[in-house]
């Protein structure tokens, strides 16, 4: 019996930010195979993520709830996800969807943390290598395998052997999970030479110097200049060379190996483009390919993410599926991750539950967006100086301007180690200062925008059941 609920191919990698992508507009690298999948369907260019990092990430696509809600409570790297409770794949599963997880889980092991919902699953533990990485596979005890090869290339081959293998009586439901371009960024040996007859053209905001912002972004350590290791360049900095010539070294040591890491996946993606193909199935079949947040490529003179910034904030979204996606489509409205779950029960006939929070973003990926749309998102970032010194925080983007508030130790308790820094606001003009590079939180002319917006995201706090840690406003 034929198949009447398309096929769906989720394919997910670990810090691509959009800027690295052809579709996109990207002026450092290629990616023909991921721009198939924009130009046979659609471009999301407002997707963002709710808290940019991994574990919270990709908590919040599976469970379709904000990092904070019952039935997520994945909110750092730390956390686990609870596999006792309801996902999208149980929901799917349920339905008569095939489905598997391989590739990059790092929602924690063993017990309930292993992955639920799964007809099959081989995951990376933790992190993952990738060069000869182990996997654990479902049945296995939580015992470790390792394969040898590059671990973008193990991932695909494994997402076509399941595929191969499936029952075709019935729909999939595939996430296909990379690693790469997660740190510490090492390329395939095919493309270890990529890019060696060339230098990368550094972001505009480079040599940013961090004036007229919050302390947050002077304080971060994260910089190309001063915080990129010998292990992240795989070779020490020669000698003699001047503060600036040293970063602009730095620099391009790390974006070409990010960037051939991104080339594999690519590759990764042509293979199972050109699978659908050979199968007869392109047409009934959902493919997405998104990452788990965005990332900076020297922007602001960073690299990793956290930040509710631009290039952190900003998530990759193409999607192809030619019975519903106009092919070479291009939609602006605003998208989340904590729509994905809600997109994916749509497609396959499935009514969301109450509890989810997303919205299932067919409407706009088929070019029919409602009256009302969202037009505002909110964010948490909620690993305070943990990592890379990020403080904590919260925050508000529309269409037009974000709202970012560092609120210092989560619940201001005195005396706490991290209670080191007073709560700071930052605003941005997004049409007149698209580089976030000034702050106009306190420009008299932005006082009606700041109530505004701040009375909208104590309401969006209220409405999403996430706490407030506002002072003096």
């Amino acid at each position: 019996m034929a198949n009447t609920r398309p096929n769906i191919l989720f394919i997910m990698s670990d810090d691509h930010a959009a800027h690295a992508m052809t579709c996109y507009g990207s002026v450092i690298n290629q990616t023909p195979h991921l721009d198939r999948i924009a130009n046979g369907g659609v471009r999301l260019d407002n997707c963002f993520c709710t808290n940019s990092i991994c574990t919270p990430s990709r908590a919040t696509i599976l469970t379709g709830l904000y990092s904070h809600a019952e039935g997520n409570g994945v909110t750092t790297l730390d956390s686990k996800i609870d596999g006792k409770r309801p996902n999208v794949a149980k929901a799917l599963q349920g339905a008569g969807y095939q489905t598997a997880m391989i590739g990059k889980w790092h929602l924690g092991h063993g017990g309930d943390a292993d992955p639920t919902g799964f007809d099959y699953w081989n995951v990376l533990p933790g992190q993952g290598l990738y060069h000869d990485p182990e996997f654990i596979e479902i049945g296995s005890g939580g015992e470790r395998k390792v394969y040898e090869g590059y671990c973008t290339d193990i991932i695909t081959d494994m997402s076509l052997e399941w595929l191969g293998g499936r029952d075709t009586s019935r729909p999939f439901f595939l996430m296909c999970h990379h690693k790469a371009p997660h740190r510490p960024w090492d390329p395939s040996d095919k493309y270890a030479d990529l890019f060696d007859d060339r230098d990368i053209p550094e972001p505009p905001t480079f040599n940013d110097d961090y004036a007229n912002r919050a302390r947050a972004a002077g304080d971060t350590k994260m910089t190309i200049a001063h915080h990129l290791t010998p292990r992240d360049l795989k070779q020490d900095v020669p000698e003699g060379l001047s503060p600036e010539a040293e970063k602009s070294w730095k620099y391009q040591r790390y974006i070409k190996d990010y960037l051939r890491c991104v080339q594999s996946v690519d590759d990764g993606v042509g293979r199972l483009l050109d699978w659908l193909d050979e199968e007869g199935i392109a047409d009934d079949t959902l493919v997405i390919y998104t990452s788990d947040q965005g990332f900076f490529l020297g922007d602001h003179g960073w690299y990793d993410k956290r930040f509710m910034y631009e290039e952190s904030l900003r998530m990759p979204f193409v999607a192809r599926y030619p019975k519903g996606i106009e092919a070479g489509s291009v939609c602006g409205a605003m998208a989340l991750n904590v729509d994905f779950a809600p997109t994916f029960l749509d497609y396959a006939g499935i009514e969301s539950p109450e509890n989810y929070q997303g919205t299932s973003l067919r409407p706009i990926l088929e070019g029919d967006a409602p009256d009302g749309w969202q037009d505002a998102m909110y964010y948490r970032y909620w690993m305070h100086l943990t990592h890379h010194n990020v403080y904590a925080h919260y925050g508000l983007r529309t269409m037009r301007h974000k709202l970012i508030y560092y609120y210092a130790d989560a619940l201001g308790t005195p005396g706490s180690i991290h209670d080191t820094k007073e709560p700071e606001w930052e605003l941005f003009d997004l049409d007149n200062d698209p580089y976030e590079m000034n702050n106009v939180y306190h420009d008299p002319a932005y006082a009606e925008v700041v109530a505004k917006l701040t009375a909208e995201l104590h309401r969006r706090q209220a409405e999403l059941g996430d706490e407030r840690y506002h002072k003096d406003v």
